[in-house]
């Protein structure tokens, strides 16, 4: 842990533009392994993510709070690194996180400032999500369509056969297509839920959205046709 963390500090250090080597593993002793003691004073000198930026808050130059830090992000070529700011929402639901340039947000005696920034320009800014978690969501969204895609062919089915079959089968099949019938419909309200929430809530329907197919495929599996 103390290693990524160090990592992280010479990266955001390197967008601060405090010249630290990548190769830093001590910060501060007069003991250090692969940086001078000068260069491990300039590490010490930067910016600390667990100390000074995670959940820490986000204000503007007239002390108005915007945000709060989330997440710290690398680049992959280390160029430019990121601060993931949350505004709004309680308890991460609907919160709106953005990715924040480090380089725009200044320590000004142990308080972070990002001057011109106001809750509502946070929450004007594009959502950030994070690539792994978004393609998650997809395979979730594209499971939960299947079901209800398999939902209404076999409602096709049973309809069809209602109409061949004798007035007391159509009776019995006919209370498989009532019952098929509300669990599709209610797949398909559980899922609409979940694709008209902000990205990064998708997680709060899920269950929902899961109890809902789940009923459906056992209808499926129920059905007489």
């Amino acid at each position: 842990m103390k290693t990524s963390l160090t990592i992280l500090t010479v990266a955001l250090a390197g967008a601060l533009n405090v010249a630290v080597p990548a190769t830093a593993q001590v910060a501060g002793g007069s003991t250090t392994t692969g940086i001078s003691v000068i260069e491990s004073t300039q590490l010490a000198l930067g910016w600390s993510v667990k100390k000074t930026l995670l959940g820490k808050t986000i204000y503007n130059e007239s002390g108005q709070k915007v945000g709060k830090v989330q997440d710290i992000i690398i680049a992959p070529d280390k160029s430019v690194s990121y601060i993931i700011v949350g505004a709004g929402g309680f308890i991460g639901m609907g919160r709106h996180d953005v990715a924040i340039a480090v380089t725009q947000i200044q320590d000004q005696a142990g308080k972070l400032v990002m001057a011109g920034a106001t809750p509502d320009l946070i929450k004007a800014m594009p959502q950030f999500e994070y690539a792994n978690d978004n393609a998650r969501r997809n395979q979730f969204v594209a499971s939960a369509e299947k079901d209800i895609t398999r939902g209404k062919a076999k409602l096709f089915e049973l309809q069809t056969k209602a109409g061949a079959a004798s007035a007391e089968a159509k009776a019995k099949i006919d209370l498989d297509i009532s019952a098929l019938q509300m669990d599709v419909k209610s797949a398909e309200a559980k899922l609409s839920e979940l694709n008209q929430a902000a990205a990064n809530r998708w997680k709060e329907f899920e269950a929902s959205v899961n109890a809902a197919t789940a009923r459906l495929r056992k209808s499926i599996e129920g059905t007489k046709g």
